[in-house]
């Protein structure tokens, strides 16, 4: 499985609710196995720049091509391009490319980091 995600910001925040809605198209595309669009809810504490997101799920590389190929898609970025200020993309493979933490796997690092008792 491919996973798809792309970050936008918006020239004029006061347009982000209308790139939502031009992003907004691509969910009804076909191919992809999941597809969302999304506001970024901008709690995080290093930065806060990104206005959309798009997260997608596609089974292979056929099905992101067709994706991308669709006309949807370039109806997209017809009435998206002219409201964004940078878009930044990624894609990655989940068997080969993403390493996973269970929640078990992550207990155990915490327990490894606390301060051991003694004196």
């Amino acid at each position: 499985m491919i996973r798809h995600i792309v970050l936008f910001t918006a020239k004029d925040k006061a347009r982000i609710d209308e790139m939502i809605e031009g992003l907004s198209v691509l969910t009804t595309i076909p191919h992809a196995r999941l597809l969302e669009v999304g506001r970024n809810r901008k709690t995080d504490q290093f930065g806060n720049d990104i206005d959309v997101v798009v997260y997608g799920e596609f089974d292979n590389e056929r099905e992101l091509a067709a994706y991308k190929a669709h006309e949807l898609y370039q109806e997209s970025i017809s009435r998206v391009r002219p409201l964004r200020e940078l878009r930044f993309a990624a894609d990655y493979t989940v068997s080969t490319d993403a390493r996973f933490a269970s929640t078990a796997a992550t207990g155990q690092v915490a327990r490894r980091l606390e301060p051991t008792g003694g004196g």
